[in-house]
């Protein structure tokens, strides 16, 4: 059977063979998605472009720190631009926040975070940057490929409310610029993340408002609440560079990113709404991350 092909973009599948889902066998590009792992289609056009190799290619490694505040060593990914190890320069910092049922792998598997950055950078459209990938499940210390020993806090427990957030700040921050050519100032840290990593990026901005000048949560949102206008003077007070939030239109979290950015028009705050069509899907993640990698550290 021949189809059409669909619009460029990046699209997984599997087969269903007597009611059991198989991969393509001829099929070697694949990524994992929590605990499936699923083929690629690659279609080509300008939208998927980004996501492919370039001929100058950046570095993605796992890094292992310790962390006191979640009482375990732990595993990252950071990506470092074409040229970082031959060089002397310092960079400026993105953290990259996955969403619920991801890890550390999830940006550079099925964000195509290290292509879209190389082809920006290659292009001359984007700043290098080194671009970190913490895993936000605190209770894992690596993706669950690794078998390591899984901890449960108890989030009733208001002592382990943002426990997270506090290590991504005071551990992690600290670690990277410790250990890479970092620039250790507000202006040139960034932090973005989808859903459930939009939701870290939203706490991590209001709680340490003096750490990132550029703030970027995707398909997240929030609710109206007593604190939500505080929250944000808290940021306005400490000052930024950019506010920028991405959702789709059909995505269930629009409603709640309406939320936001009325709370921010209402606030004073300049930022930038940028909608998509589709829901919660990757499709979207990747042309945010393509779309607002352009503006940072300018």
């Amino acid at each position: 059977m021949t189809i059409a092909a669909p619009e460029p973009e990046i699209y997984t599948y599997n087969f269903i063979v007597d009611g059991v889902n198989v991969n393509d066998p001829v099929n070697y590009m694949v990524q994992r998605d929590g605990t499936r792992y699923l083929n690629m289609l690659f279609v080509p056009g300008e939208r998927s472009a980004n996501y492919n190799e370039t001929a100058h290619r950046g570095t993605v490694s796992y890094r292992w720190y310790d962390s006191s505040i979640l009482g375990s060593n732990r595993r990252l990914t950071v990506y470092t631009p074409y040229g970082y190890e031959t060089s002397n320069k310092k960079y400026p910092v993105l953290y990259l926040l996955h969403g619920g049922g991801g890890d550390e792998e999830a940006w550079s598997s099925m964000g195509r975070a290290a292509q879209i950055l190389d082809n920006l950078i290659e292009q001359g459209k984007a700043v290098p940057m080194i671009v970190v990938m913490p895993n936000g499940n605190p209770g894992q210390q690596a993706a669950s490929t690794m078998g390591l020993p899984v901890k449960t806090f108890d989030n009733q427990n208001p002592q382990n409310q943002n426990l997270y957030v506090k290590s991504l700040v005071n551990e992690i921050v600290p670690f990277i610029e410790k250990n890479y050519r970092a620039i250790p100032k507000k202006a040139s840290r960034a932090i973005s993340g989808l859903s459930m990593g939009g939701m870290h990026t939203f706490a991590a901005t209001t709680l340490y408002p003096n750490v990132f000048d550029y703030i970027l949560p995707l398909s997240a949102g929030t609710r109206e609440t007593p604190e939500l206008d505080a929250q944000l003077q808290g940021i306005k007070k400490a000052g930024y560079k950019l506010y920028w939030i991405g959702c789709g239109t059909a995505d269930f979290t629009y409603a709640g990113n309406q939320t936001l950015d009325k709370a921010l028009t209402r606030n004073g705050m300049a930022h930038t709404f940028f909608e998509s069509t589709g829901g919660h899907e990757w499709k979207n993640w990747r042309l945010y991350l393509n779309t607002f990698a352009q503006l940072l550290f300018k």
